[in-house]
């Protein structure tokens, strides 16, 4: 395997969730070049399964798309040193008021690898009960919940109802069991 090596960063902006720098490497032929990189803390979603065989979904405004965006529950992993098995029951009570008796980790994905080093750690949430909610921000305010059947989510992502990558990851791993 060649050898990159990171040489630095230089920070360009420090933002509420992200950070971007502009990374220095070298390359296994001693050439330096640059990369734009988004640093993030990393996020944890949470796929909601209910005894009936339905999925609670959220549908939240994304003002990157300018859209509404059906979904899993998700949030950032914003607490330092929290667990991701914490953070996903926080942020399933926090988002839809139900709390988990078994939360199983499916799957750690990179979003974007090219230019984040974000860490998406999926969940699948059973033994549902209902609890508080406590949305937070404008978007968690304003969205709604629907639930919908499992078996019907691959048609949904078949036809462009469900675009959310960790959604679709999460369910094509619970529909392959």
């Amino acid at each position: 395997m060649t050898t990159f090596r990171l040489q630095g960063e230089e920070a360009v902006y420090d933002g509420h969730v992200m950070r971007v720098v502009i990374g220095t490497f070298e390359g296994p032929d001693g050439d330096t070049f640059t990369r734009d990189i988004i640093r993030h803390p990393g996020a944890v979603a949470v796929l909601p399964l209910h005894v009936d065989g339905t999925v609670t979904l959220v549908r939240q405004y994304r003002a990157p798309l300018d859209a509404h965006m059906l979904e899993i529950p998700a949030g950032i992993r914003d607490v330092e040193g929290e667990p991701t098995e914490e953070t996903a029951g926080r942020e399933l009570a926090e988002e839809v008021g139900l709390e988990a008796a078994h939360l199983e980790h499916l799957v750690s994905f990179h979003n974007a690898p090219g230019m984040s080093d974000e860490v998406v750690d999926v969940y699948l949430a059973t033994g549902l009960r209902d609890v508080d909610s406590d949305a937070q921000g404008p978007e968690e305010e304003a969205m709604t919940i629907e639930r919908h059947h499992l078996d019907d989510l691959g048609a949904m992502i078949a036809d462009g109802r469900l675009t959310d990558a960790k959604t679709v990851i999460a369910v094509a791993l619970v529909r392959s069991r």
